[in-house]
Order: C-alpha cells, then sequence, then structure tokens
C-alpha cells in the first residue's frame, strides 16, 4: 500500500538538465522529510539533497550545490529534484526515501545516465 514512484530518469548529454519526480501514496505525506540518494554501480548509496515535511529547509551534497533544486508539492504528493549542468559523473540510479522519526520508505529508483 505505501509507495514511492520514481520517473524522470533518461539519457542525457552533458550540460543538460533533466527533472526527476516521486510521486508518494499510501502515507501521510506532508508529515514525512525526503530526500533523493543516488548510487552507482560499484559505489555506495549517497545522499543527494534533502527537504523537510514542509519545505521550509533543504540540504545539498557538495557536490550537486548549485547545480540540483529539491523541492516538494504536498498537494500533489510529489518531490522533485531539478538537476541543471549534468556531468558524467552524476551517472547513477536516483532514489527518493521518506522518513519520519523511525519510518523510512525506500523507492525502487530512476535510472539517470549523462553521456555524449
Amino acid at each position: 500500500q505505501v509507495q514511492l514512484v520514481e520517473s524522470g530518469g533518461g539519457l542525457v548529454q552533458p550540460g543538460g538538465s533533466l527533472r526527476l519526480s516521486c510521486v508518494a501514496s499510501g502515507f501521510t505525506f506532508s508529515s514525512y522529510a525526503m530526500t533523493w540518494y543516488r548510487q552507482a554501480p560499484g559505489k555506495e548509496r549517497d545522499l543527494v539533497a534533502t527537504i523537510t515535511n514542509t519545505g521550509g529547509s533543504t540540504n545539498y551534497a557538495d557536490s550537486v550545490k548549485g547545480r540540483f533544486t529539491i523541492s516538494r508539492d504536498n498537494a500533489k504528493n510529489t518531490v522533485y529534484l531539478q538537476m541543471n549542468s549534468l556531468k558524467p559523473e552524476d551517472t547513477a540510479v536516483y532514489y527518493c526515501r521518506a522518513e519520519y522519526i523511525r519510518q523510512v520508505y525506500w523507492g525502487k529508483g530512476t535510472l539517470v545516465t549523462v553521456s555524449s
């Protein structure tokens, strides 16, 4: 019943842009902080960006700061990741995560490939 469904991944050239979406259902979305993570093959899953439940505060990994923007629309139960000035090292599966106190939910991910 709980679902987090990412979409928007695909192939993009270096310097290009992409917007990821994660639609939530089965829980009270507005109570949960949301985070985007990414994982490249053979690498650890790393935090990309996080946003508080109200959208009042955001944090970013240094590697994406100034290029990526996280946002949310609680009326649509959706969190977004706008990715600009993409680099090959941004290539990864991107996952969204919902967290409230000790409860955590993960999506299944969407693949982003940055290549010329």
